[in-house]
């Protein structure tokens, strides 16, 4: 099992769900949540006055998956995620060593589906 996090564009948060549920995805963890990396922020208007937004908001998502799903998960978030522009935002993975369905105790594997 490998857990994959990506961190995308709000604006882009539609469809990469509606791609991810189409390759058969059946749950995911959203976040909103507040970063900066290359994009370093912006500034925009707000009643005449010109704020800067250090911290730019995205939405991160989890998921965890089998093994054998993770390359074509990857293919779907970057073919529906990018927008071409810097603050597309980054994938990870990592590898998951147990999961465990709290309501009936199935451990591993069993737990995803």
């Amino acid at each position: 099992m490998q857990k994959v996090e990506a961190i995308i564009q709000p604006f882009q948060l539609d469809s990469v769900q509606q791609a991810l549920s189409d390759e058969g995805v059946l749950g995911m963890t959203l976040s909103e949540v507040r970063g900066f990396g290359q994009q370093a922020g912006h500034t925009e208007q707000y009643r005449g006055t010109e704020l800067v937004v250090e911290r730019v908001p995205k939405i991160k998502l989890e998921l965890v998956v089998h093994e054998d799903r993770v390359p074509r998960i990857l293919d779907v978030l970057r073919e529906t995620a990018n927008s071409g522009r810097v603050g597309d935002g980054k994938i990870f993975t990592s590898v998951v060593e147990s999961a465990c369905r709290i309501r009936t105790g199935e451990i591993g594997e069993a737990a995803l589906s």
